[in-house]
């Protein structure tokens, strides 16, 4: 299996990436046997990638960095760097790979202290990987001092480094960064892509992975959740209940609060599957004795652990929210399908008689304002207005 095969409908981003890291294996090869360095090269010392929400943009930047380990013999032979199954690849795939640093938001921003050493540790020369590669997931999240130090780093590159910065479009980067990057622009896959891909990698019936795909618009992570997770059905089949649940004010202020408590639950069961793994990691790496003990001097590393944790919850709990708003869009956008009469396949047909009794009761003109309502709150919460506060603003603009 090539680092390539989990980039779902992205075809031209993988022939580029691809090239580059062919370009890339001849530079480091010809650096360390003395060789001459190749005439012209398609990499460069900068790379952003941007693209919707499932896209696959840091599936995409981390399989680039796979690739540019690559180790595999075969790459004497001619064969492009990228096997998947070398130490180098398998490795950056995992995360535990020396010379590929991965940053992202803990909390709402990227802080500059979070950036320190990462910028620091981009100047020097790898340990034993061919390149030094520092992966930024959340770009749109650096503020205005953790930016600037990026920006230096970008600025006066060390020879065998590399920035793969991710970002959902080019206005969430800063001008200055974007300028110095050469961009590559990820699309939503389409609804059988996804499919297809949950089918062959993650063994999901047909039909279950392709309803599971169109409800989630295309988000393959969220596609894989839908098809197997019964709890995240579960908690997206109160969120499309919201729209029949909005007719009176009392209505309105308990549908909102659902919501909320929806959003908290799904936020608590995505910490506490990476914040377990995280912390029996940190213990083990500490030489926790047994029985949990652990070892004298460590308790301020596990404290700050747990602030780190704290940090993310919170912003964690953004992210779900905003992911049930997105699905209350995808509804009312099938509302509007339905009324316009679009040939167009529903994203939420499993609750097309809901649909169906909403779009024959109101007009498009009041689907639209909905949609607005619904938006309206998205940007409301970016920001940092209280969330229940958002909500009930717009469930009651939703009546």
């Amino acid at each position: 299996m090539a680092v390539w095969d989990d980039l779902v409908g992205q075809s031209q981003v993988e022939e580029q990436l691809a090239a580059a890291a062919r370009d890339a294996d001849a530079f480091v090869t010809a650096h360390e046997t003395g060789g001459p360095a190749p005439e012209a090269s398609k990499m460069t010392h900068a790379w952003l990638f941007t693209g919707p929400p499932g896209a696959g943009r840091v599936d995409a930047a981390r399989a680039f960095a796979a690739a540019l380990q690559c180790v595999s013999p075969d790459r004497a032979l001619g064969g492009a760097p990228g096997c998947g199954f070398c130490t180098g690849c398998h490795t950056t795939l995992v995360g535990t790979h020396a010379d590929v640093t991965t940053v992202s938001a803990v909390g709402t921003e990227i802080l500059a202290r979070d950036m320190r050493d990462t910028v620091r540790k981009s100047f020097t020369a790898p340990a034993n990987g061919r390149w030094q590669v520092i992966l930024v997931t959340d770009a749109e999240r650096l503020n205005e001092k953790s930016g600037n130090g990026v920006l230096k780093a970008v600025e006066e590159p060390a020879p065998r480094t590399v920035w793969l910065i991710c970002a959902p479009s080019l206005d969430d980067v800063l001008p200055t960064i974007r300028s110095r990057c050469r961009h590559l622009s990820l699309r939503t896959p389409s609804v059988e892509a996804v499919a297809d891909v949950l089918v062959r990698r993650d063994g999901i019936e047909p039909g279950t992975a392709l309803a599971a795909a169109r409800a989630a618009q295309g988000n393959i992570g969220r596609a894989r959740r839908l098809a197997t997770d019964e709890r995240a059905r579960a908690r997206r089949a109160v969120v499309l209940k919201l729209p029949l649940r909005v007719a009176d004010i009392g209505g309105c202020l308990k549908a909102a609060q659902e919501l909320i408590d929806t959003a908290a639950e799904d936020a608590k069961q995505v910490a506490e599957e990476i914040d377990t793994k995280e912390t029996e990691e940190l213990k083990a790496a500490l030489g926790a004795v047994q029985g949990g003990r652990m070892p004298r001097g460590t308790a301020g590393m596990m404290k700050e652990l747990e602030e780190k944790q704290k940090r993310r919850g919170r912003r964690t709990q953004l992210d779900t929210l905003d992911l049930a708003l997105t699905d209350l869009t995808g509804f009312y956008r099938d509302v509007l399908a339905l009324q316009l009469r679009s040939r167009a396949p529903l994203a939420n047909e499993d609750v097309r008689d809901s649909l169906e009794t909403i779009a024959r009761d109101t007009a498009p003109e009041l689907t639209l304002r909905r949609i607005e309502a619904v938006l309206a709150c998205r940007r409301a919460l970016g920001r940092n207005v209280a969330p229940l506060l958002a909500v009930e603003a717009m469930t009651m603009a939703l009546r």
